[in-house]
């Protein structure tokens, strides 16, 4: 008889449209992606304004029967049948809501960017390594089928080292007379929720760079990049368009990870323009087509290949008893079911150790740009009572 797949019970906190689809990934079939070893549980969901909101997400994501929904993230992390929270708020909030859930001994999966600066980010490892908790950054974009064969093929020497990585991730909202198409409230260009290109896009321009220029660097080697950054400032006080140049000097690399919210990466929908990344050694150039956190194909070029071009689809796959669902983000909840179930407190896909240097990088590039955002979103202290947990104005 088979053996029965390791479950992970879970808990959403908040209701917005990223915590619903995950947890819609989450409510879908294992077997569609192959995987028997581990298996998920929606257990609750919180909303920080009402019960209402909670119950209506519920509904939204046609969840089973039984789950519980909460007004309040307290009740959340303080349901003993929640072993992990997923914290899908605001970036604003995330160090203050992911203390809240390890304070109170549960597992987090927190929402990318992990903070808004690196003392937080420090703050929350050192929180989950004294309480022996996992913690793990939700850069779904790394645990893509894709992205693993990738460092694979990479770490073969297919291409040789790598010297430089071209990333981009950028939205088309310009707007009439300088505008932008958000308004000014709104979480993409709003400072009081962190907003801005580059904690939003930008960090997935980053995860390209990261991935290939210091993750598979060996321990023994590992090399913080130099940052230099441009920035151009919206209204708002937020940043409308970052671009950063990362420098390896050991390594001889360079990458050059850009966003904006003017210029649209993928300018017809059909990615005519080309690749979002390019990933390029001595022997060869990897392009992946975009989006840059959602790629579904890359395209390997060879020196030596004569003008052939390998191009490899990467579907992602859909489970036909939930309306054909399936957006990718099942994989990084599998990572900490699998990461739960053999003791692991960090992710050697995403480790403690290089969340806090990306923090480092964007904020860096925050600094140069000049951007700044309110204390309240900034402390490296944690109050349980913030506004920012409690959910009042």
């Amino acid at each position: 008889m088979a053996s029965q797949p390791f479950t992970i019970k879970w808990g959403i906190m908040a209701t917005g449209g990223i915590a619903q689809t995950f947890t819609k990934d989450l409510l879908t079939n294992p077997a569609i992606r192959g995987v028997t070893d581990v298996a998920h549980k929606l257990v609750a969901v919180a909303s920080s304004s009402s019960k209402e909101s909670a119950t209506s997400f519920l509904e939204k994501t046609n969840a089973p029967e039984g789950v519980k929904a909460y007004g309040s993230y307290a009740e959340l992390v303080n349901d003993p049948d929640v072993e992990i929270v997923y914290v899908a708020t605001p970036h604003s909030h995330h160090f203050q809501n992911a203390m809240l859930a390890l304070e109170a001994g549960k597992n987090v999966l927190c929402e990318k960017a992990f903070t808004v600066n690196a003392s937080q980010a420090r703050k929350l490892v050192e929180t989950a390594k004294a309480k022996n908790l996992f913690l793990m950054e939700a850069v779904w974009t790394r645990y893509f089928p894709l992205s693993i064969k990738l460092r694979e093929l990479v770490q073969s020497g297919l291409i040789g080292p790598v010297y430089r990585v071209i990333a981009d991730n950028s939205f088309g909202n310009d707007g009439p007379n300088g505008t932008i198409s958000f308004p000014n409230d709104h979480r993409m260009v709003n400072p009081d929720l962190a907003g801005g290109a580059l904690l939003d896009l930008g960090i997935y321009s980053l995860t390209w760079l990261f991935q290939f220029l210091y993750h598979i660097q060996p321990e023994t080697e590992k090399e913080a990049p130099k940052t230099v950054a441009a920035i151009n400032k919206y209204t708002t006080g937020a940043d409308e368009m970052t671009n950063i140049i990362l420098q390896f000097p050991k390594h001889k690399s360079m990458g050059i990870a850009m966003t904006t919210l003017r210029v649209p990466t993928n300018t017809d929908g059909h990615n005519s323009g080309g690749p979002a990344i390019k990933i390029q050694g001595p022997r060869g150039e990897i392009q992946v087509m975009g989006p840059a956190y959602c790629p579904l194909q890359y395209r390997i070029i060879k020196g030596d290949a004569e003008g052939k071009v390998e191009i490899v689809d990467c579907p992602i796959p859909k489970d036909p008893e939930r309306q054909q669902w399936g957006h990718g983000m099942f994989w990084e909840a599998d990572e900490c079911a699998r990461c739960l179930r053999d003791g692991k407190k960090e992710s050697a896909t995403l480790p403690w150790s290089e969340s806090i240097v990306i923090m480092e990088v964007m904020e860096e590039a925050l600094k140069q740009g000049d951007i700044t955002y309110p204390e309240l979103i900034t402390t490296d202290v944690y109050d349980p009572k913030s506004p920012l947990n409690t959910g009042s104005k």
